[in-house]
């Protein structure tokens, strides 16, 4: 939530009064910052470790790479155009997707009762969407069904990602899995950025440090879980971040949500850790 806070931040909100006289950058140069830490912090443990830095199963590692650098770059445009809580909650759907294709890939077993939490989740979607024509944010800016869609699209990558982290988890460190992100990321980001490119100054040079080091931490976090988990086991916790993403949207954003939109986000919340938490079971 850390890292999704300072994206909100640094992707030019007109409606933050948090810090003023922020510069706007692009979503595919917040990344290729984030990579850019990741990469250094990833490439000195794996060197330490005298690991191959190329991995083992490279198939799946540049799946996973690909996956996640489309997924992250995706989502963060979804936070730049959608109020946060929003952006944060479609998000959430990647655990769903995550089952969908564990089942085709892994041949893990679905319970008859998920899919009618599946269901439940998907509703939420179609709530929020509906209510897109008449919910504004804050900025005035409609909850547009692009960006609703490519929010799905970026859960969908996710799923794609977490997927492969799984196939890796006999092959493959968790520290050389997540270095193949940043690999992949950065050549294609560099490119973007060639477009579309901010100078950073002063305190945001700080801001697009933490968050590389942050999402350096989810990342290992995640890779390991995954190593020790099957596909839809998910703490509670987690969903926590729906939470803080709705207060911090409220608070420093003044991001006001209907009443449709935020029952969309508590039926996704409730379908994904229900169906966590049945598969747990």
């Amino acid at each position: 939530m850390v890292v999704n806070f300072f994206v909100k931040l640094l992707g030019g909100s007109s409606s933050q009064n948090f810090i003023e006289g922020l510069q706007h950058y692009p979503a595919h140069e917040l990344v290729l910052a984030r990579s850019v830490v990741s990469f250094s912090i990833s490439l000195f443990i794996v060197k330490q470790r005298k690991l191959p830095v190329f991995g083992n199963n490279k198939k799946w590692l540049i799946i996973r790479g690909l996956a996640g650098t489309i997924a992250l770059t995706i989502f963060f445009y979804t936070i730049h155009y959608l109020p946060l809580a929003v952006a944060s909650t479609i998000q959430y759907l990647a655990p769903i997707f995550t089952v969908i294709f564990a089942m085709i890939l892994l041949k893990e077993k679905v319970k008859h009762l998920q899919w009618f939490f599946i269901g439940l989740s998907f509703i939420g979607v179609i709530l929020i969407a509906l209510d897109q024509s008449m919910s504004k944010s804050s900025n005035g800016d409609e909850l547009s069904f692009l960006w609703l869609g490519l929010g799905i699209l970026a859960a969908v990558f996710s799923g794609v990602a977490y997927v492969s982290i799984m196939k890796l988890r006999d092959t493959d460190a968790p520290i050389s899995i997540v270095l193949y992100f940043p690999m992949i990321a950065i050549p294609i980001m560099t490119f973007m950025c060639l477009f579309d490119f901010t100078f950073p100054n002063g305190i945001e040079w700080l801001f697009l440090l933490l968050i590389g080091i942050f999402t350096q931490i989810a990342q290992i976090m995640l890779t390991k879980a995954l190593h020790l988990e099957t596909a839809s086991v998910l703490t509670p916790f987690q969903y926590l971040g729906a939470i803080y993403a709705f207060l911090i949207g409220f608070f420093v954003f003044d991001e006001k949500l209907s009443m449709i939109v935020n029952i969309g986000i508590l039926l996704i919340i409730i379908g994904v850790l229900v169906n966590a938490l049945l598969r747990k079971r």
